[in-house]
């Protein structure tokens, strides 16, 4: 099936179109010819989906016993009347405001260890804590998604922050089943739906990224993630409003974006796709604002830190001339001093791989040099306008500065300035960091 294809069958009603293709391994790659393999079967998405919970959990996860995972407020939208309708062979588990922390998992996996497989019921905690309990200790899960605020109902990797404190991406395994209530969805709270679509605007800052990566390092790069977004990013903006007033279909476009958002990551095996810089600063508010936190959740901050990359980008992408680097090595005095003990290698063992000595970065200003008037026009043409990426976002009742969404701009700057200590991935921030620009471009933008 063509994308025009999946767009028109969308439109007419089958919100599974082009998924249904890649799950099950009818679509091609577009850079090798070859079919996708991905590790997700089955995926609806649709209406009234909890009615159907029992036969739908016996045709793709049967088990002799499950335990329905959620918190209070999943629990009152559809938990509870899951393990209502699964009877007798179901555990309702309800989670007083979960983590997706070691030692929830631990005790989540104490909780349900007499259940043989676990049904989540929620979005991104929910689903990370069932996904990488059960990745751990050999069982099975599915998912039933409430809120359209992330992509990771279709991913097998699980956010979990460590027992050190750091927030790290674990390797896990794939839902059985990954069900999707439109309905159920719509009628999310609002900062959750903002928070989806602020997750989904990643998708240029992180191609942008990744793309340098792969020029100037070598990263492994691919389009396909891209190929799969085409029209259904398309589709989600044109309704930015209707995500606002909580419009059926325009939660529906956006369910399928960030539902094949994930599939595009499972396709190349590799998150880049959709994590680079933006993931990194929220990523570090996770792991190190500590009582500074102030509750928000990943899509709200992914989507002010992918507006603050846009803007970042745009201003490196004006310039005519190649930007240079200068050679950079980690402070480990202040890395020993910033982060919790625990954290410290880590942080310090991804700083290393990003290191460069000044004939290092004299090396990699020849090769920018060499292919920047290229690499320039086609990065630009991946981006999104950072006013228009604000404009959608505000219109679908998103934040898109650190105060709209309740965050201390200090923490936020701190998270800008120090986020590239703790992951071995190079964007256009630690470019900034390395030409000197980015002190400069804060004291602007902030």
């Amino acid at each position: 099936m063509t994308l025009m294809q999946a767009a028109r069958d969308t439109a007419s009603g089958d919100w599974n179109a082009l998924i249904r293709d890649v799950t099950e391994g009818q679509w091609r790659d577009p850079d090798t010819g070859s079919l996708v393999t991905v590790p997700f079967r089955h995926i609806n998405i649709g209406d009234d989906l909890a009615a159907h919970a029992p036969e739908a959990l016996a045709q793709v996860m049967p088990a002799e016993s499950y335990a329905v995972v959620c918190d209070t407020a999943t629990a009152d939208v559809m938990g509870a009347d899951i393990a209502r309708r699964l009877g007798a062979k179901a555990r309702l588990v309800v989670l007083d405001h979960p983590h997706a922390d070691e030692s929830q998992v631990r005790a989540l996996q104490a909780k349900t260890r007499g259940q043989a497989a676990l049904v989540a019921v929620g979005s991104g905690t929910i689903n990370d804590l069932c996904k990488f309990a059960t990745y751990k200790d050999g069982r099975s899960y599915s998912v039933y998604a409430t809120a359209p605020s992330m992509n990771g109902y279709t991913s097998s990797t699980a956010s979990i922050t460590l027992d050190s404190g750091l927030k790290t991406t674990q390797k896990a395994h794939a839902a059985k089943g990954v069900f999707i209530d439109i309905g159920v969805s719509a009628a999310a709270p609002q900062y959750l739906i903002g928070a989806g679509l602020g997750d989904s605007l990643c998708r240029p800052t992180a191609q942008v990224d990744w793309y340098f990566s792969h020029v100037l390092l070598g990263t492994r790069y691919a389009t396909a993630p891209y190929r799969l977004q085409d029209a259904d990013e398309a589709a989600v903006l044109a309704r930015s409003a209707g995500l606002g007033q909580g419009d059926h279909d325009a939660i529906g476009y956006l369910q399928r974006l960030l539902t094949l958002g994930g599939l595009g990551i499972a396709a190349v095996g590799m998150s880049h796709p959709g994590s680079m810089g933006e993931h990194q600063i929220s990523h570090w508010i996770d792991s190190f604002a500590g009582d500074r936190h102030p509750g928000t959740v990943h899509g709200q901050q992914v989507g002010v830190a992918s507006i603050t990359m846009a803007r970042l980008q745009e201003r490196i992408l004006a310039m005519e001339e190649a930007p240079r680097i200068t050679g950079w090595q980690p402070d480990e005095a202040a890395i020993r001093a910033r982060y919790p003990a625990a954290a410290v290698d880590d942080c310090l063992a991804a700083s290393r791989v990003k290191a460069m000595t000044a004939d290092q970065a004299a090396a990699f200003n020849d090769r920018l040099a060499a292919v920047w008037p290229y690499l320039r026009q086609t990065l630009r043409a991946m981006m999104l306008p950072s006013d228009e990426m604000a404009a959608h976002l505000r219109a679908a009742g998103g934040g898109t500065t650190p105060e709209e969404i309740g965050m201390d701009r200090d923490l936020y700057i701190d998270a800008l300035r120090h986020c590239r200590e703790m992951r071995d991935r190079f964007s256009l921030l630690d470019l900034a960091a390395d030409m000197g620009i980015l002190d400069d471009f804060i004291e602007e933008v902030l």
